[in-house]
């Protein structure tokens, strides 16, 4: 009778062990001798105008809209939808410039907020943001 032979699958993993510790002591050795760059950051230059304090379009809790001039001493001036556009485009005429923010409360529907930047935008108002209150 014949014996049956087992085919012995195994990996020897000594040589792989040794090719990785004379890597390691390669990086080891030439790792001091390596420098490291310089980052150059970029540098913003000042400018010799203050920035423009934005308009606010306040949208309260009861959908009532507020523009609060902030360049004009916090003016208030309440407004309608239908008349949001033309007082904005009035009030941009002499700081076209001037950035518009956008800040309802916290119970105000995100549609009436979106309404409003689609009005903003339509006024051709280019630069428009959004006004959060900080975590507390």
């Amino acid at each position: 009778m014949a014996r049956v032979r087992k085919q012995v699958a195994a990996i020897n993993v000594v040589p792989l062990i040794d090719v990785m510790l004379v890597l390691l002591v390669v990086f080891m050795i030439t790792a001091p001798f390596i420098n490291p760059g310089q980052v150059e950051l970029p540098s913003v230059a000042r400018t010799a105008s203050t920035p423009s304090l934005p308009l606010e379009v306040m949208i309260r809790a009861d959908g009532r809209i507020i523009l609060r001039d902030r360049a004009s001493g916090n003016k208030e001036i309440p407004v309608s939808r239908a008349k949001l556009s033309g007082e904005v485009r009035r009030i941009l005429q002499s700081h076209h410039d001037q950035p518009v923010v956008i800040s309802a409360d916290k119970n105000v529907r995100y549609e009436e907020v979106m309404n409003a930047m689609s009005v903003l935008q339509a006024a051709k108002v280019t630069r428009i943001g959004l006004l959060a209150k900080p975590a507390q």
